[in-house]
């Protein structure tokens, strides 16, 4: 009777001991909220890294939400429904100069180069800007990094928003394909895979990409409140860590098997498109390798914002950039 006992016992613990294992390791990981200003192949180190389980390696739980805009995810940050930001830092400057004290601040940069194409309605294998004039483009949000940046190559063309072309910025970044499907605009700059999609279904066509003709710029951060950084170092540090993990992985891997890690966060998106658009973005040298956002960097964005006529104050360097936490990741 006892070895019966026994033997049930047994094979119950063979059962229970591992989900009670499994219980205990996830209650060791810390949650951090990230909201992300848009879901796309541009962030692939990012996606790596979540995949990859670099995150859950440092001790860290991603809950991970789409803001579908900078101006969206920078106000989830400020009111606390996020804990880390990640979005273009001209969000921060905004906030900084709006003299709120407890304000953003970036700590760790992962693109280096616009992600967006600039899509139109017809094939133009033969495409010039100058095409644009008389036009109308659907731009995004103004004051938002895609328009500014937009606007940028646009005059760098000789060409004038405004005057030779139309830039919309009454449609909603999340909106702007979907205005365009609906008949708006004769061209849209989008993120990726939505562009490639458009182009596969045959309902636009890529022309041009803006990250390419824009050349460098800050374009993505990681950004986190004062007090946050100031009360969870530790934590920074860790998803520092994770992202620097996953960017050493894009650097070092082929297009397909950056394809292959990014399915499970584009299940819908064919795996050809998918290593087009990593081969893509890994010859515009789109990713930033060290994370570290310099002060050239920042200055070059606010040249930007002043070109648009958004910026009256420029936010000082050493208020809203902390280069710490991702020095420290390239060391360890």
């Amino acid at each position: 009777m006892k070895s019966k006992l026994l033997a049930v016992i047994l094979v119950i613990s063979l059962f229970i001991l591992p989900i009670l294992s499994g219980c205990k390791d996830e209650a060791k990981l810390e949650k951090v909220r990230l909201i992300e200003v848009t879901h796309s192949v541009l962030y692939a180190p990012q996606y790596v890294a979540l995949e990859k389980g670099f995150f859950e390696e440092e001790g860290l739980d991603i809950e991970l939400t789409n803001g579908k805009g900078a101006d969206k995810s920078m106000t989830a940050l400020l009111s606390g429904e996020a804990d880390i930001g990640f979005m273009g830092p001209e969000a921060s400057v905004y906030v900084y100069n709006s003299d709120k004290d407890n304000y953003a601040i970036n700590f760790a940069q992962l693109t280096q180069k616009d992600g967006s194409f600039l899509v139109g309605r017809e094939k133009d294998d033969n495409f010039t800007f100058d095409k644009l004039k008389g036009k109308t483009i659907i731009g995004g949000r103004k004051g938002g990094m895609p328009e500014m940046i937009l606007e940028y190559v646009l005059k760098s063309k000789d060409i004038t928003p405004g005057k030779d072309v139309e830039v919309r910025t009454d449609i909603q970044f999340a909106a702007m394909a979907g205005a365009f499907l609906g008949g708006e605009g004769d061209y849209v700059t989008l993120f990726e895979p939505v562009a490639s999609e458009l182009e596969k279904e045959g309902k636009g066509h890529i022309v041009a990409s803006i990250g390419e003709e824009a050349g460098y710029v800050p374009y993505t951060c990681y950004s986190a409140t004062k007090e946050y950084i100031k009360e969870n170092p530790e934590i920074i540090q860790k998803f520092t860590n994770a992202v620097y993990r996953g960017m050493v992985w894009v650097n070092e891997n082929s297009s397909e098997d950056i394809a292959e890690a990014l399915k499970g966060q584009f299940p819908d998106t064919d795996k050809d498109i998918l290593i087009s658009l990593v081969e893509r973005y890994k010859n515009q040298d789109t990713w930033k390798p060290d994370l570290v956002l310099t002060e050239e960097g920042l200055e070059h964005m606010m040249d930007i914002m002043e070109l648009a006529g958004v910026l009256d104050n420029r936010a000082p360097y050493e208020q809203i950039v902390n280069t710490e936490f991702a020095k420290k990741a390239m060391e360890k």
